[in-house]
């Protein structure tokens, strides 16, 4: 299952499981705006599933996890769904803004990852990957609860890949670089108007720092996320890829 399914990244991810043969259960807010992933899925002759979920919401992601289960055993669950939370100094950010950042973007992996573990517990397999950031590595200007909720996603992964390595479940982080698309060009836009720089500037500042000299595509995300799932990565947990275009190396 994906949260997060919608568009994007997570749309990307749901697409590429079904493709390796995975029934995949997709949430977001407003599961009207699901329909596109599950088309796309079915098309193809997969198996797809829209459910409505608020990440934050610890009653949301629990009805969520109930409804999942119709699709049978749930074996990977990616924790993707985030928000990009505001741009501006630490001092100019309101409490209600930090929070719902980390709310989203923290607080929702938590809920929705301890949502499945005990089913995953009672298998004894099964693979959790949280989307955390290159921006939980290194800095970004203006975004300190970005940062610092992704930076904590990293912490969680793992802390819980050593909890749940004696039960065989193994539990990574995929972190992202710039992924080209409507959120990034976002990013780009407040970045240009916190920094005082033109937008090809603030561009410049993600593409200069790649030895590839491009932002990350969202289906090259989706297959870390589809290896992490499959067989071919069963000795690996506990770590953080990076999908950066090298921009983060460490």
């Amino acid at each position: 299952m994906v949260t997060g399914g919608n568009r994007g990244i997570g749309r990307a991810i749901a697409v590429a499981l079904a493709a390796d043969g995975f029934a995949v259960a997709v949430t977001a807010r407003d599961a009207d705006t699901l329909a596109d992933t599950v088309t796309a899925i079915e098309a193809d002759g997969g198996t797809a599933l829209a459910l409505p979920c608020d990440v934050r919401d610890e009653e949301s992601v629990t009805t969520m996890a109930r409804d999942v289960a119709d699709l049978g055993r749930v074996h990977t669950v990616v924790a993707n769904a985030g928000i990009a939370g505001p741009t501006a100094p630490l001092h100019e950010i309101q409490l209600a803004e930090w929070r719902n950042c980390l709310a989203t973007d923290l607080d929702g992996v938590f809920l929705t990852f301890r949502a499945f573990v005990p089913a995953m517990i009672e298998s004894g397999a099964g693979s959790l990957v949280a989307i955390s950031s290159m921006t939980g590595k290194r800095p970004l200007h203006g975004r300190t609860p970005y940062a610092a909720a992704k930076m904590g996603v990293i912490g969680l992964v793992r802390t819980l890949a050593v909890e749940l390595g004696p039960h065989g479940i193994r539990v990574n982080a995929v972190c992202p670089g710039a992924v080209a698309g409507p959120r990034i060009d976002d990013v780009i836009r407040r970045q240009a108007a916190t920094r005082g720089i033109t937008e090809d500037e603030a561009l410049r500042a993600f593409t200069g720092a790649s030895p590839l000299a491009r932002l990350v595509k969202a289906n090259e995300v989706a297959a870390a996320c589809a290896y992490l799932a499959s067989d071919a990565a069963t000795s690996i947990t506990g770590e953080d890829l990076n999908v950066s275009a090298g921009v983060v190396m460490y």
